[in-house]
């Protein structure tokens, strides 16, 4: 995804922020790399667009609080369906 860097971190912002995203989903969904996507809504957003970084920023938080059980449920469901022989 080449082209303005500006834009490219407003849309991923108001991605983010829109769907309540992840950085996997949203890297997934535009075929960038998370780094890529992490550094451009935490270091360059806040300088392009502060209010929208804010909001970003908490979508990114309950993300992160979130993640160990995310993680949690994924082994979950993963050895339940090698158990089951699926």
């Amino acid at each position: 995804m080449k082209g303005n860097i500006e834009d490219r971190c407003v849309m991923l912002g108001n991605y983010i922020w829109e769907e309540k995203a992840t950085v996997r989903a949203c890297a997934k969904k535009f075929g960038i790399s998370k780094s890529t996507i992490h550094k451009d809504v935490t270091e360059r957003l806040c300088h392009i667009n502060p209010s929208l970084a804010k909001k970003v920023k908490t979508v990114l938080d309950i993300n992160k609080a979130q993640r160990h059980i995310r993680g949690g449920m994924a082994t979950k469901e993963k050895y339940r369906k090698i158990h089951s022989g699926a």
